[in-house]
């Protein structure tokens, strides 16, 4: 049982590749969108300024921080696919969180991105042949060179990730 409210199905672990594990992470991919609109179903504007956690973001500073995380992350996909192992460029985040369309913006703006992006990005991982997911980029904050696949499994956990912080705050408040 998950204990640390910040990582409410705990933290990334990377695993070695394998076609079924491809598969299930594709399929994270394509319905984050799903997921995220299903934890902000319902909820007024009050309810989605409210923070996750004392001195957490709130849930449309989530939601947009989702947005926000995946375009970067499609970004670095397309540039690892073209170029020989690419320096990609950090940001971050908590300052983009709080940049008026972050604080001020519905987050269903958000939600709409994030359908047509995973739609394309699954598209596209889901033609690639097995040789691909060894590409690799370099992060110069964490001086680590990662792969494609790495970067698949991040971001189907990111999205899970996040949307249940969602829905424990909405358990936690009885907004189920």
């Amino acid at each position: 049982m998950m204990t640390d409210a910040r990582y409410p199905i705990g933290t990334y672990v990377e695993q070695p590749f394998s076609a079924a594990l491809l598969q299930e992470r594709l399929l994270d991919i394509r319905f984050l969108p799903n997921l995220l609109e299903s934890a902000l179903l319902n909820l007024d504007a009050m309810q989605q300024d409210q923070p996750i956690r004392e001195g957490a973001w709130t849930i449309k500073q989530i939601a947009h921080h989702l947005a926000d995380s995946h375009l970067n992350a499609y970004i670095r996909f397309k540039l690892t696919l073209t170029e020989e192992n690419p320096i990609i460029k950090p940001y971050d985040q908590d300052t983009w969180a709080v940049l008026p369309d972050s604080l001020n913006m519905p987050s269903n703006y958000s939600c709409t991105l994030l359908h047509a992006l995973h739609h394309r990005w699954h598209y596209l991982m889901s033609v690639l042949n097995e040789n691909d997911w060894s590409k690799t980029y370099y992060h110069p904050e964490y001086e680590k060179t990662c792969t494609l696949w790495y970067l698949l499994g991040l971001y189907a956990w990111h999205g899970k990730h996040h949307v249940a912080q969602i829905d424990a705050l909405r358990k936690s408040k009885g907004w189920e």
